[in-house]
């Protein structure tokens, strides 16, 4: 909206010349609210399960089999 409260737009061309009904709605947009103190991803948990086992692969073709799937 325009500092005079006016509003413009163009149709598409699918709508025949003429008359018509608009209908606007109006909605408020929320104030975005800044974060209170920035986000330390070091101060997450973390949970240690230990070394991964000898010979692991992740390989899709290990894990999928033939169907690769």
């Amino acid at each position: 909206m325009r500092a005079d409260h006016s509003v413009s737009g163009i149709m598409p061309d699918a709508v025949p010349p003429g008359e018509h009904e608009v209908v606007v709605n109006v909605t408020t947009v929320p104030d975005v609210q800044p974060a209170r103190k920035p986000l330390n991803v070091d101060r997450w948990p973390t949970i240690d399960l230990g070394p991964w086992p000898e010979g692991l692969s992740l390989r899709r073709e290990d894990i999928y089999g033939d169907d690769g799937r």
